[in-house]
């Protein structure tokens, strides 16, 4: 009857130990989601980033299919490797890796398009500095004065349209000007159209 008591708290023992091996994912899930969210957000890994809710979104979404579908079929191969290993322990197991590839993706699709990243920032503050010298040297005293509160959207990879709110806002008559980067230093024309970047570009990546 001992040696029975024993094998049994034995046994118990043994659950509880698989069980706290295989406890690991869903909590690890939360924080590697929140990281990878603060990864996407300053590594973006397209455009210049989604937002903290994009990037949260995003990081869930693809964890949560990594698990079910890399965490399943990966626990199917652990098991059969080590037999001794509970079915969900194995899966537990095999989530935590699907994890860690979706993040280490995450990581290298974000270096990889840094340079792009960068480029894009660069050609950005080029239009800019090329529009803040055609306003001054051919834009009268309230454009001037008002550059500042200019809005651009990228019409093109290196064409952008950059407009500077009118004195009369009822007139609608947006000074316009078109910025090609693909020339150093910018090309700068102004626009025939004088409607604002939200009548041309409702849709547009304001800037």
């Amino acid at each position: 009857m001992a040696e029975l008591r024993e094998g049994s708290s034995g046994g118990r023992v043994r659950r509880l130990r698989w069980r706290l091996s295989g406890a690991w994912l869903w909590p690890t899930f939360v924080l590697v989601t929140l990281l990878e969210m603060m990864l996407l957000h300053w590594l973006p890994i397209a455009g210049d980033g989604s937002g903290w809710i994009g990037s949260l979104l995003l990081a869930g979404s693809l964890n949560v299919i990594a698990i079910a579908l890399l965490g399943g079929l990966g626990g199917r191969v652990l098991r059969r490797r080590r037999r001794d290993l509970p079915k969900v322990v194995a899966d537990d197991y095999a989530g935590l890796a699907a994890l860690a590839v979706v993040g280490v993706a995450f990581l290298v699709a974000g270096l990889v398009h840094r340079p792009e990243l960068a480029a894009e920032k660069a050609a950005f503050a080029q239009q800019s500095m090329a529009v803040r010298l055609w306003v001054e040297s051919n834009g009268d005293d309230f454009t001037r004065a008002h550059v500042g509160a200019a809005d651009t959207v990228q019409v093109d990879r290196d064409l952008y349209r950059t407009c500077v709110p009118p004195a009369d806002p009822d007139r609608r008559r947006w000074l316009c000007l078109i910025v090609d980067t693909s020339h150093q230093p910018p090309l700068v024309r102004r626009d025939t159209s004088r409607e604002s970047n939200a009548s041309q570009y409702p849709r547009g990546g304001f800037r």
